[in-house]
């Protein structure tokens, strides 16, 4: 098989100003083979992102070769032909948009590679067909939906028909369904067509599909292998700050509880993972078991994510009330396009609320409407007691109701780190002292360093801006914290910062209001659970009620959270065995439980 990519020692600094040079990539050497998909995984900060420009030639070397399909990446003169023959669809659809309609956009590529009229048109057909935005074609892009958006810069690269498409973060926006839905895309043009894909991800599940996997650490290669060799490793994968796929890592953690060896790559597949935990199950002795058991019982509801030991919130007082709430983009023109349609709802004080739906079923649209940056053109929203229809309660409201948008670091804009903090505190009008304290409390509770303070947030790393832009909500004190996919495009252990912060202000008795693609992340935080359908409430309800019926979910875009999917495979075999549970250590909790119980009735049966 050939080679389309060779990578041969190759290092690269990015310059900083008034600082030393920061290492991205360190001394990396790999190959590519034409037609196979790989997979490449780290941390934020690992150089995943730079190895793939280095490919595209949007950055040189400083040491070492590049050669991609023949071409040198060194070689101005070839640099056209390598970025014709390796598209890329950045992490942040927003980057790489430039059309007033969507069509525009996509035929932007094929218009450049000089393709003929009638092809383009193909094309450009072809690819939103693929992605599933045909309907769309006339829209601005700038009405789409942010995974509407992430789908139409994936269109803009299929259809100049690249023999290699980079992917980087390129689903991290998209619903489960359409990331489902394009990954059997990507599978179907790699059979069908015989593209070479580098998909660098931090969705677990995707990684499965790969032929080989590269797994990059301080910018350098530390572990390859297929995919089932990588994450047989979980161990170091963890030590990494990554994860590993759900039925994996309840395996594995099952093994450990048990005290059980597993067989080297028993847990590849689901159904390998579901026979080992059988196995397993059925070897393990009633002592380990109870003891087991014992231990896991006291794990706190972070750890578990069982629902009957959810917190009550702090009162059944309504904080928001939305009530036949309807929104149309563009009324009255002919890029009409109905956002929200007939929603009513409450949110309680105290409580952590999730929303989720697919892309484009009004998501964003809605959580706008909670301190009135979008108005409602029919029903009503209160906040606190006050209208978001009356400007003198709007004021009043986004003093209490703090919104944190979809890629928080877009928000700031001030010199230093302490200013961007202060900046709405100061607005709020309050002193010196009073400013500084808050300030310095926010950084605390968001882990942000005190030497950190007085530099640009534009020099830190992208967790770290992360960090700041909630830190700059939190110092306003807000009583309402609403999250619009705060952790998208982050790795498992900034994720699990990120989202520990909300929980920590739930405690404080702070209403959070969080948006997510996940369906893990909502289902062991969220107290409630509303779910969105083409502007339309679909359900809402605790996550029991919400993730019991998967048909259901589908219809609106939406899977089972994968723990307890696996835990429904497992209740097939083992009957009683209860599957609301919505982490690994929540659902090896429960099958240890099931044996425990098992065990103590056989002995009573005796």
């Amino acid at each position: 098989m050939s080679r389309i990519v060779e990578i041969d020692n190759v290092t690269f600094h990015y310059r900083q100003h008034q600082q030393e040079p920061l290492l991205a990539v360190d001394r990396v050497s790999l190959q590519l083979e034409a037609g196979r998909h790989t997979a490449v995984l780290g941390r934020n900060g690992s150089g995943k992102s730079t190895l793939a420009r280095l490919i595209n030639a949007l950055e040189r070397p400083d040491n070492g070769t590049i050669v991609v399909a023949g071409m040198k990446t060194s070689d101005d003169s070839s640099v056209w032909d390598i970025r014709s023959t390796c598209g890329m669809v950045f992490q942040n659809p927003d980057n790489q948009i430039v059309g007033t309609t969507v069509e525009e956009d996509v035929a932007f590529g094929p218009e450049n590679l000089g393709m003929e009229p009638s092809l383009i048109r193909i094309s450009v057909d072809e690819a939103l067909a693929k992605v599933g935005l045909s309907e769309q074609a006339q829209r601005p892009p700038h009405l789409l939906s942010g995974g509407q958006k992430q789908k139409l810069a994936i269109a803009g690269i299929l259809a100049m028909k690249p023999r290699c498409l980079i992917l980087d973060e390129s689903t991290a926006m998209l619903d489960p369904v359409s990331r489902r839905d394009f990954m059997d895309l990507v599978q179907k043009l790699i059979t069908d067509e015989g593209i070479t894909v580098v998909n660098i991800t931090h969705h677990m599940e995707e990684v499965l599909l790969a032929d080989q996997v590269y797994v990059m650490d301080k910018g350098r290669i530390v572990l390859q292998g297929s995919p089932a060799e990588i994450f047989d490793q979980v161990e170091k994968i963890k030590e990494l700050g990554l994860d590993v796929p759900v039925h994996m890592d309840i395996a594995w953690l099952l093994s450990k509880q048990l005290q059980q060896e597993l067989k080297p790559l028993e847990t590849a597949t689901w159904e390998g993972a579901a026979a080992a935990c059988l196995r397993m199950i059925e070897a393990s002795s009633p002592e380990i078991a109870a003891k087991a058991l014992a231990t896991l019982k006291k794990d706190t509801e972070m750890n578990t994510g069982s629902d009957a030991s959810r917190a009550e919130p702090n009162s059944s007082e309504a904080v928001i009330t939305v009530k036949d709430l309807y929104y149309t983009y563009s009324k009255g023109t002919t890029m009409a396009s109905e956002a929200l349609h007939d929603v009513n709802f409450e949110i309680c004080r105290g409580e952590l609320f999730g929303i989720i739906g697919h892309s484009g079923s009004g998501k964003s649209t809605l959580i706008q409407h909670f301190n009135g940056l979008i108005r409602p053109q029919s029903g009503t929203v209160h906040v606190l007691g006050w209208s978001v229809s009356q400007n003198s309660d709007v004021k009043k409201i986004r003093q209490k109701a703090g919104l944190l948008f979809q890629y928080p670091e877009h928000q700031l804009f001030e010199e230093t780190v302490f200013q961007d903090i202060a900046f709405g505190p100061k607005r709020m009008g309050l002193d010196t002292n009073e400013i500084d304290r808050r300030v310095l409390a926010a950084a605390e509770i968001t882990g942000i360093d005190q030497d950190l303070l007085e530099r640009s947030p534009f020099e830190l790393s992208g967790g770290q801006k992360r960090r700041v832009a909630i830190a700059g909500i939190l110092a306003m004190k807000p009583e309402i914290l609403i999250l619009d996919e705060p952790a998208a495009g982050l790795d498992p252990a900034g994720r699990d910062e990120i989202l520990s912060y909300a929980s920590q202000l739930r405690e404080m008795g702070v209403t959070v209001i969080l948006v997510s693609h996940s369906m893990e992340d909502i289902a062991r935080l969220a107290d409630r659970v509303l779910v969105l359908k083409n502007g339309s409430v679909h359900a809402c309800g605790s996550p029991n009620e919400v993730f019991v019926d998967e048909d259901y979910l589908a219809q609106a875009g939406l899977s089972m959270p994968r723990a307890r999917a696996f835990l429904h495979t497992m209740s097939n075999h083992l009957n009683g065995l209860q599957t609301d549970h919505y982490t690994p250590e929540a659902a090896v909790n429960e099958l240890i439980r099931y044996r425990a119980d098992q065990r103590q009735n056989q002995q009573e049966v005796k």
